[in-house]
Protein backbone atom coordinates (compact mmCIF):
# COMPACT_ATOMS: atom_id res chain seq x y z
CA UNK A 1 0.00 0.00 0.00
CA UNK A 2 1.30 3.52 -0.69
CA UNK A 3 -0.18 6.72 0.66
CA UNK A 4 0.32 10.02 1.88
CA UNK A 5 -1.44 12.00 5.20
CA UNK A 6 -1.27 15.76 5.16
CA UNK A 7 -2.49 17.12 7.91
CA UNK A 8 -4.41 20.25 7.21
CA UNK A 9 -3.78 23.03 9.62
CA UNK A 10 -6.32 23.23 12.45
CA UNK A 11 -8.05 20.49 10.43
CA UNK A 12 -8.23 16.76 9.65
CA UNK A 13 -5.83 14.53 8.23
CA UNK A 14 -6.08 13.67 4.56
CA UNK A 15 -5.79 10.70 3.55
CA UNK A 16 -4.61 9.73 -0.46
CA UNK A 17 -3.89 7.13 -2.32
CA UNK A 18 -4.09 3.22 -1.43
CA UNK A 19 -4.83 2.62 2.38
CA UNK A 20 -7.33 0.90 4.49
CA UNK A 21 -9.04 2.06 7.68
CA UNK A 22 -10.50 0.10 10.41
CA UNK A 23 -11.82 0.25 13.65
CA UNK A 24 -10.22 -0.07 17.10
CA UNK A 25 -11.22 -3.86 17.06
CA UNK A 26 -9.86 -4.37 13.79
CA UNK A 27 -13.20 -4.12 11.62
CA UNK A 28 -12.44 -2.59 8.23
CA UNK A 29 -14.00 0.53 7.52
CA UNK A 30 -15.11 1.16 3.87
CA UNK A 31 -13.63 5.07 2.99
CA UNK A 32 -16.16 5.07 -0.05
CA UNK A 33 -13.39 6.88 -2.00
CA UNK A 34 -9.66 6.91 -2.19
CA UNK A 35 -8.99 10.61 -0.63
CA UNK A 36 -10.82 10.91 2.59
CA UNK A 37 -10.48 13.82 5.54
CA UNK A 38 -10.09 12.46 8.98
CA UNK A 39 -10.83 14.07 12.11
CA UNK A 40 -8.59 14.90 14.04
CA UNK A 41 -11.05 17.42 16.72
CA UNK A 42 -12.78 14.29 17.90
CA UNK A 43 -15.89 16.48 17.45
CA UNK A 44 -17.36 14.62 14.02
CA UNK A 45 -20.68 13.30 13.78
CA UNK A 46 -19.36 11.06 11.35
CA UNK A 47 -15.74 9.61 12.76
CA UNK A 48 -13.40 8.75 11.92
CA UNK A 49 -14.24 11.23 8.94
CA UNK A 50 -14.18 14.95 9.35
CA UNK A 51 -17.64 16.67 9.11
CA UNK A 52 -16.09 20.11 9.44
CA UNK A 53 -16.94 21.39 13.11
CA UNK A 54 -13.48 21.36 13.47
CA UNK A 55 -14.21 25.32 12.47
CA UNK A 56 -17.42 25.80 14.68
CA UNK A 57 -15.22 24.71 17.98
CA UNK A 58 -12.29 26.30 16.74
CA UNK A 59 -10.38 23.72 17.07
CA UNK A 60 -6.25 24.13 17.25
CA UNK A 61 -4.12 21.61 16.36
CA UNK A 62 -0.64 23.11 17.50
CA UNK A 63 2.08 23.80 15.26
CA UNK A 64 5.30 22.76 16.42
CA UNK A 65 6.87 18.99 17.82
CA UNK A 66 7.69 19.15 22.03
CA UNK A 67 9.31 15.51 21.53
CA UNK A 68 11.37 13.88 18.72
CA UNK A 69 9.83 12.43 15.76
CA UNK A 70 8.66 8.71 16.84
CA UNK A 71 11.00 5.95 15.09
Amino acid sequence: MSASIVPYEDGPLIVRGDFELRTPDGQPIDPGRGTVALCRCGRSAIKPFCDGTHKAVRFKAGTGRESPAPR
